[in-house]
């Protein structure tokens, strides 16, 4: 299948490239406007890029470690209610749906919510459900088996409305993963979690290939009994 080169938004188009990327046993081609591994490319990327296109278009580490997270646990997504906030190019939410979960990718840009739908399109991923949605003004009633996300922590202005729908949109039993390279911000947020209840471990990834790696951790968020 030959790859789009433009993505058409209400904001401008975005110029796409493609990935191929083994996750779980399987290659994945995601398209993004490029990729952030290193800490080189982030900082060129938010130095010129920055407001021009959306952050999640790009193609960031912490959505390579969650995806292979959530491959190695196939039984605890088979059949599961799963909600992706921030879902950016939506590789995370698109393996879940692989192993059988039924899958709601969300993201406050249309331009992301668009290149979610086209990845899944791309990869046959079943019954995702794509929707654009504002943290702030979250109306969403349905509970969740598993909250995902990648590199949504960092945001302190966002920890209010993000700490409200984790709190309100799990099933009882329901978990959190989510991805993040170890930004002070968001460690704070979790260390504020901890501190609520909340039961916080992780896993350690490294994305990247020889001197260029990045470690991400991947948060296994349980709520207060």
């Amino acid at each position: 299948m030959t790859a789009p080169t433009t993505l058409e938004t209400s904001t401008g188009d975005i110029q796409l490239e493609e990935c191929r990327v083994t996750v779980g046993g399987r290659e994945w081609a995601v398209l993004h406007t490029g990729a952030l591994v290193t800490y080189d490319q982030e900082a060129t990327f938010l130095s010129t890029r920055a407001g021009l296109i959306p952050y999640g278009v790009a193609l960031w580490p912490s959505a390579l470690a969650l995806a292979h997270e959530i491959a190695t646990r196939p039984d605890a997504f088979r059949g599961r209610r799963v909600l992706e906030l921030g879902a950016g190019i939506g590789l995370p939410g698109i393996v879940a749906a692989a192993l059988g979960a039924h899958v709601v990718q969300t993201d406050r840009n249309d331009g992301a919510v668009a290149l979610c739908r086209l990845n899944g399109e791309r990869n046959r991923a079943p019954g995702i459900e794509y929707r654009l949605a504002d943290w702030a003004e979250w109306t969403d009633p349905t509970k969740y088996d598993w909250i995902i996300g990648a590199d949504v922590l960092y945001a302190e202005d966002g920890h209010v409305p993000l700490r409200r729908i984790l709190e309100t949109s799990l099933a009882p039993g329901g978990r959190v993963l989510a991805a993040d390279p170890f930004r002070g911000p968001s460690l704070r947020l979790l260390e504020a979690l901890q501190a609520a209840g909340w039961g916080v471990s992780f896993t350690k990834w490294t994305v990247g290939e020889a001197a260029e790696t990045r470690p991400v951790g991947v948060f296994d968020l349980r709520p207060p009994t």
